[in-house]
């Protein structure tokens, strides 16, 4: 299938914009058509899902384009971009345990408050 700006901006949530600005700093490369007009696919718009992934999960856009450039160059680059997901994957764990930690702090003050609170009402 394939779609025009417009038609993708929809499909993805991203803004015309946005999508221009992605081309312009190299993340996609959509085709264009006989008129020259940008015209999207079916990969652009998992490949689109995928750098909103990333970027959901905290990779920097200039790692985001560097993982794209490497998509670009083919097959030869299969094993640094694993590379580069196994990485961010680590630091995304990391990021998730310390996350997990900060909950368990705030859900240890909520039940001491409940405990509090929970006391003066039955003093009362």
């Amino acid at each position: 299938m394939k779609y025009s700006i417009g038609e993708f901006s929809k499909l993805t949530g991203l803004g015309i914009h946005t999508l221009r600005y992605y081309e312009q700093e190299h993340l996609i490369t959509p085709g264009r058509n006989s008129g020259n007009r940008r015209c999207y696919t079916d990969r652009d718009l998992a490949w689109i899902d995928f750098i909103k992934r990333l970027k959901d999960t905290g990779m920097p856009i200039k790692e985001i384009r560097h993982y794209a450039e490497l998509r670009a160059k083919g097959e030869p680059t299969l094993p640094a971009r694993m590379e580069m997901l196994i990485s961010h994957r680590k630091a995304l764990g990391e990021q998730i345990n310390q996350l997990q930690e900060h909950m368990n702090k705030l859900d240890e003050k909520i039940e001491f408050y409940r405990r509090e609170i929970g006391c003066i009402t039955k003093e009362t």
